[in-house]
Order: structure tokens, then sequence, then C-alpha cells
């Protein structure tokens, strides 16, 4: 149970009173360290998984351990995939990692589906939250099939730029390439050509924007 939920209010401005102390009564706030891991592939989902604040990174994981970057998780919103597994009683097929201090909200799997019946708000919510992570897939699978590495790598940069609110993107090239399931020999021939066009700098443990004004996402 959340004692205050006047905080809620502000991250969750959709929800109407009635649900608002629904969530305060029923749901749970957990607090995680930067790379603290929130879900794991094969993980049983005893709930669904609200931002409260801080930036979560969602992944796809292949049998071998390797990972692709699908999208980030911020304040206000909520991942979809985990709605969906609780729904239908399913194991978790992603991996949520927190890249910031993070505060979460879990909320029981019964009260899932009950909501969406007895509070139109939180139906919409749903709605907007698989809509959003579709939108974002579509993305993710626009750039594989129809982008140039060296555009994927610039786009990749820029969605962690708008995400963190920073020019510092806390990232290695071997983290690049995973997430981008390509090599690190590709991605830090790329990152030194992108350094040499005046869009980065390059540094020991992440890479500095300096101007990616001139590219569009």
């Amino acid at each position: 149970m959340i004692h205050n939920s006047t905080g809620l209010i502000s991250v969750f401005p959709s929800f109407s009173p009635q649900l608002l102390g629904e969530v305060s009564k029923h749901g749970s706030i957990k607090s995680l360290k930067e790379g603290d891991e929130l879900l794991r592939s094969g993980q049983n989902i005893r709930s669904t998984i609200l931002i409260i604040e801080g930036l979560v990174k969602i992944y796809r994981e292949d049998e071998e351990g390797n990972e692709i970057y699908m999208y980030h998780l911020g304040p206000g919103q909520a991942c979809a995939l985990s709605i969906i597994c609780s729904l239908q009683n399913k194991t978790s097929e992603i991996k949520a990692k927190a890249v910031a201090p993070t505060q979460v909200l879990a909320i029981p799997i019964k009260y899932v589906d009950q909501w969406v019946k007895e509070h139109y708000s939180w139906y919409q919510f749903v709605l907007s939250t698989y809509r959003g992570r579709f939108e974002e897939l579509l993305t993710t699978i626009d750039d594989i099939a129809f982008r140039k590495m060296d555009e994927r790598v610039l786009m990749h940069l820029k969605k962690h730029k708008q995400m963190l609110g920073s020019n510092i993107i806390p990232l290695t090239h071997a983290q690049i390439a995973s997430e981008l399931s390509t090599s690190r020999e590709v991605i830090s021939r790329l990152l030194k050509k992108l350094e040499e066009k005046g869009f980065i700098k390059l540094n020991r443990q992440n890479i500095e924007i300096i101007n990616l004004d001139q590219f569009s996402m």
C-alpha cells in the first residue's frame, strides 16, 4: 500500500481519482539502482510495472544471451509486454534494466484485467501503452530493414540523448554493438567516422554528443 499518492498524480495525470485510490491501495513502490535488473527472460511475471521516476532499458535476448535494444521506459510509462505476459500468465520474453536510479510501481496481476473493466482511465492507459510500444517496435524494424548501420548508430545515440536528457551517453562500443546486433569492430569504425565528421566525441567510457542537429530521425 502506498501511503502518499500525491506524487502519483503528476506522473499519471490521466488516472481518475478512483483509479489513483486503487493504485495507492494495491500497488507497491520498488527502488532500483543503476544497473539493477527489473525483469529477465523466462521470469514468471507476478505484477505489471509502471515507471514513477528514472529510466529503464528494454532488451530482447536470444538463447545464447545476445541482446538487441528495443526501447526505453521513462516516468509515466508502463511495460506493455509485462501487461501482456501477466494477463496471459506467460513468462517474460524481455530483459529490463535500470539505467539510472529508478522507482517503479508494481501492480499485482489480478488487478490489471479487473481495472480494465472497472476504470475507463486504466483502459485508456493500457491501450495507449500498447500503441506506443507497437510504434516503437515498428521504428526498430524499419531501422533494421531500411537504414544503413551508420544511420542506425546515429539514431541510437539520439534516442539515448533524448531519454537521458544529456549529451553524455554512457555506452561503450561493445554495448552499442550488442544492442544493434552487429560486431564491435563495425561500431568502432563507424563511431570513428562520426567523430571525424564532428557529430560526436569518443571518450573512454562514454560518447559525447557534439552536433546531431543536421541529422533528423
